[in-house]
């Protein structure tokens, strides 16, 4: 695990650095917004900048993952429910060194994505679509949740979650000031500038800087995101291949996810930078540009498979500089000097559900978690009553047996 606290010391002082480039961004924005529109007004500005920021912050490390669950529809299950996702979620917990079970959610979706929240390593939560456990295998499934698992050891959504804020602060701010200009016209504020400091052209210029720092601070901002947003993801995805010892695993796993046009019902663009995989990334896209939350699926599965025989941080490393033809990688270099090589393991052969019975299994815990009543009936046929069925009997359409309806337990 030494490359694992490697990881959450250089992610705690990455948080730092970020925390106060970002928090100065914001100081020198709101007092140039503050001082174009009034003259003397610019310390007020720094802090009602600040206080924006501060709300923001208390509401999403309080707050956060509890938004996240519920934007996405996310509904917590118990291991009777799906044991296989218990398993393998406990043996990734086991694997990374985690202190405590993460709380399992199941999303009410088709499309085939995850995500991990939780501020603290004992407070975490791991979530999956209804669709992933439906298409994936065990090892599949495994590496998707060691990516997941690995997102919460690194102390990744932590980060995300202050720079995103930051991000958030930055660009309630600018857009604010950029309304009230359009709506409210330059000559009004410049008049009233010109008006307090007796005239000149100082006025124009303070205005000036407050429009190209409201304009160029949000992008500039979002750049920094994505980018972090990007490296993190390489980051899981190697820590993934060595927590399971099989990197096939998550490659056909991203092979699947990156092949599946499902699209997300209650993906936003806030939340995508959570999921393993952008919800709003249309199948077969390979280029890599600026404004991807995440490296394209095929760099990652290319990288996966190119480890070369062993599990471990250089052999991810040394692939991920070959795919992408560069001599820098992304695991840290006191992290690279303490891996061990592991043996890359054979794949699971005990996966007992076939993909049609894996399918019937998601869609039994979506009815479930959606009310459904279950009948077993002696003939073998599961009959499934959906909560608004008004008929006090269901008739078998096997063996026409009448069966009484079942209260259904609410989940």
């Amino acid at each position: 695990m030494i490359n694992m606290w490697e990881q959450i010391r250089m992610n705690r002082r990455r948080s730092v650095v970020l925390v106060i480039l970002m928090a100065i961004v914001l100081m020198v924005l709101g007092y140039a917004i503050a001082e174009g529109s009034q003259p003397g007004a610019g310390p007020f500005g720094v802090l009602i900048a600040m206080g924006v920021w501060l709300v923001m912050s208390l509401v999403a490390y309080f707050q956060g993952d509890n938004i996240l669950l519920a934007v996405s529809g996310a509904r917590e299950i118990e291991k009777k429910d799906h044991p296989r996702l218990f398993n393998v979620i406990e043996e990734m917990q086991i694997a990374s060194g985690l202190p405590k079970m993460p709380r399992v959610f199941i999303i009410d979706d088709m499309a085939l994505n995850a995500f991990a929240a939780g501020r603290k390593t004992d407070k975490a939560v791991v979530a999956v679509t209804a669709g992933l456990l439906g298409k994936l295998n065990r090892d599949q499934l495994q590496g998707v949740v060691a990516h997941e698992m690995s997102h919460i050891v690194n102390r990744d959504v932590l980060l995300m979650t202050i720079v995103g804020v930051t991000i958030g602060s930055i660009v309630l701010i600018s857009e604010l000031f950029l309304r009230g200009f359009r709506f409210g016209g330059r000559g009004a504020h410049s008049r009233r500038y010109q008006s307090s400091r007796g005239g000149g052209g100082g006025g124009n210029i303070m205005i000036v800087v407050a429009i190209v720092l409201a304009i160029l601070a949000p992008i500039v901002a979002q750049f920094v995101y994505l980018a972090i947003s990007r490296r993190r993801e390489y980051l899981a995805d190697a820590s993934a291949a060595v927590l399971t010892r099989y990197p096939e695993g998550l490659a056909g796993a991203l092979q699947i996810i990156g092949g599946d046009p499902t699209p997300m019902a209650r993906a936003t663009k806030a939340t995508a930078p959570m999921y393993i995989s952008n919800p709003f990334e249309k199948p077969g896209v390979r280029a890599l540009n600026l404004t991807s939350t995440h490296p394209p699926i095929a760099e990652r599965i290319r990288i996966l498979r190119g480890m070369a025989g062993a599990a471990s941080f250089h052999a991810y490393d040394d692939a991920l500089k070959k795919v992408r033809d560069k001599k820098a990688g992304v695991v840290p270099r006191s992290a690279l000097q303490a891996d061990q090589a592991l043996p890359i393991r054979p794949p699971h052969t005990d996966d007992a559900p076939d993909p049609r019975m894996r399918m019937r299994e998601a869609g039994d815990l979506v009815r479930q978690m959606n009310q459904f009543a279950f009948i077993a009936c002696p003939c073998g046929i599961k009959i499934k009553i959906p909560p608004d069925y008004a008929r006090p009997i269901a008739v078998c359409p096997r063996c026409q047996r009448k069966h009484p309806i079942p209260t259904a337990t609410a989940k």
